[in-house]
């Protein structure tokens, strides 16, 4: 099976002991690509010993998460992404966007540092991926106000409704699909074959989300076979072409 990890956090801690087998699997499973959100500068080192380590597979994105848009220290982090961009080249602005789970305190900035990286988006003709929880109206309020032809990703983990779904691909956004798709009470399953399958791309965000029957372990980029797996049982075609139409939907996002 052709497969594309949208979406994988390889570089952190929960991948030091067996990341190399960890990657060997997922190989065997069939991903021939694995697309590395930032979350913030704390974190570039890792993932850029993973991308040297594996050039042709790994893929970096630029960006600051939004849990991580503190009062403190968020300006600064934003200058290490702007130098960043200035200096090497990347697949992607992501994962941004907002967070009003963990803090709500915070929702000013984080629109500020959401606004700020969607122009760097528009000038270095990136795609964005956007994390959002409990947060959609105030996500596609920006990106209305925002809209440009230059501005197209994805809504990294997508749980939101079949309309909210409908407007972010209006906007000219695709919806990344993981392990939630597999869960009794995740939702989605129940109106996602009314989303053309051409707005969809497969996604782990390992080490979180793992797929049934993983569900609550440490999840990892072989276990996208499951959500492929799914997503052949909710649109009644096998899993080979969910994963070659997902494949082809992420290269031609990240202008591959």
């Amino acid at each position: 099976m052709q497969l594309i990890d949208s979406h994988t956090h390889l570089y952190l801690e929960s991948f030091d002991e067996d990341r190399d087998e960890v990657i060997r699997r997922a190989m065997d499973a069939g991903v021939e690509r694995f697309y590395l959100p930032s979350i913030d500068s704390s974190h570039y080192s890792g993932m850029v010993e993973l991308k040297n380590r594996y050039p042709e597979t790994m893929f970096l994105m630029a960006g600051l998460h939004p849990c991580d848009v503190k009062p403190d220290t968020y300006e600064k982090e934003l200058a290490f992404v702007e130098k960043k961009l200035t200096e090497e080249s990347f697949a992607a602005i992501g994962e941004i966007g907002l967070d009003l789970y963990w803090d709500t305190s915070t929702l000013e900035i984080q629109q500020q540092a959401f606004r700020k990286q969607i122009q760097w988006a528009k000038e270095y003709k990136l795609p964005i991926v956007i994390h959002v929880r409990e947060a959609f109206e105030e996500v596609l309020k920006i990106l209305r106000e925002e809209r440009s032809p230059e501005i197209q990703g994805i809504f990294h983990c997508f749980t939101g409704t079949l309309e909210q779904g409908k407007e972010a691909i209006e906007l000219g956004f695709s919806l990344g699909i993981g392990g939630v798709v597999t869960f009794k009470n995740g939702k989605i399953d129940q109106f996602l074959k009314e989303i053309p399958l051409q707005h969809i791309v497969l996604e782990t965000d390992s080490p979180y989300l793992a797929p049934v029957p993983y569900r609550g372990k440490r999840n990892e980029p072989a276990y996208i076979k499951q959500v492929a797996e799914k997503l052949s049982d909710i649109y009644e075609i096998l899993p080979e072409e969910i994963g070659r139409i997902t494949t082809e939907n992420a290269l031609k996002i990240f202008k591959i």
